[in-house]
C-alpha cells in the first residue's frame, strides 16, 4: 500500500488494520528501497516525541517533523 501522510486520516478501519499488519512485518527493506530511489522516508522510534515523526533523507540527514497542522513542519534537525 503506497501512502502519503494525508491518507492516514482517510483510511477505513479495514485499511488501518492492513496498514498496521504491514508495519509489523516491515524489516526495513522497503524503507531502504525508497531511500535508494532518492525519496525521504518517515518513521518513529520509541523515543520520538509525541506528535512527531523522523524524516530521513537519502543522504542520511534526519529531521524531526510534525504534521499536526496538516502540513509538514520542521521541528528540529537530528544530529547523531
Amino acid at each position: 500500500m503506497d501512502l502519503t501522510p494525508g491518507m492516514l486520516d482517510r483510511m477505513t478501519p479495514e485499511q488501518e488494520r492492513l496498514f498496521e499488519s504491514q508495519l509489523e512485518q516491515e524489516d526495513g527493506t522497503e524503507a531502504r528501497r525508497v531511500l535508494r530511489a532518492g525519496v525521504p522516508v518517515y518513521y518513529a522510534r520509541d523515543d520520538t516525541p509525541p506528535g512527531c515523526v523522523i524524516k530521513e533523507y537519502p543522504n542520511g540527514r534526519k529531521e524531526l517533523v510534525d504534521f499536526s497542522t496538516g502540513d509538514e513542519r520542521l521541528v528540529s534537525p537530528i544530529k547523531e
